[in-house]
């Protein structure tokens, strides 16, 4: 049975950046660093930033710096090399103004999509694939090329054609080895179950 735990608003916490570049977070009187606004983000946790002299907002200036301190280390790198390039050329562009918005939509749909998969996993603890997977995957997918034809809109179609074909076979691959070892899986668990 789902209980729904009703929880009281958090609020939003204000951190402080000094010229010395520290970090001074208001609610719990500390000193604090980037890893930990980081690890603010992950647990949910919602803050603003200001700029101790001038009072300036600069919560999306450090947002980036996390960004980019969390690509530079060593095999935690989640951008792609082509995105950043991409997005990089929209600045200026006319379609500048609609990237914000459609990246937020993605971003949620991709957490949606987490969700359902997370949850698709729970319900079917024990089984080797749950129900639902190869829809989740299909659906990123496709949130993820039509991403790649928004930052990419003038891209030669015969590249990505060519390109098809080989995923094909790639994909035609991955499925004979995913039904391979379904049916390992299978014959271990009937051999365990007769013992």
């Amino acid at each position: 049975m789902n209980q729904v735990r009703e929880e009281a608003p958090q609020v939003q916490v204000v951190v402080k950046k000094y010229a010395n570049r520290r970090l001074y977070n208001t609610e719990s009187s500390t000193y604090i660093t980037l890893d930990s606004l980081a690890k603010m983000v992950r647990d949910g946790r919602d803050f603003v930033v200001f700029d101790a002299k001038s009072g300036e907002d600069i919560t999306r200036s450090v947002l980036t710096q996390i960004i980019v301190e969390e690509e530079s280390r060593d095999g935690r790198a989640m951008l792609p090399i082509n995105f950043l390039r991409q997005l990089i050329g929209l600045y200026g562009h006319n379609l500048q103004a609609t990237v914000p918005r459609y990246l937020e939509s993605a971003m949620t749909q991709l957490g949606r999509q987490q969700r359902q998969l997370r949850d698709a996993m729970q319900e079917t603890m024990g089984r080797f694939l749950p129900p639902g997977i190869e829809e989740i995957g299909r659906q990123n997918v496709a949130m993820i090329e039509r991403a790649m034809r928004m930052f990419a809109p003038f891209t030669n179609d015969e590249d990505a054609t060519s390109d098809v074909g080989a995923q094909s076979e790639e994909v035609a691959a991955l499925r004979a080895e995913v039904e391979r070892l379904q049916a390992e899986l299978l014959a271990l668990r009937q051999t365990k179950s007769t013992q």
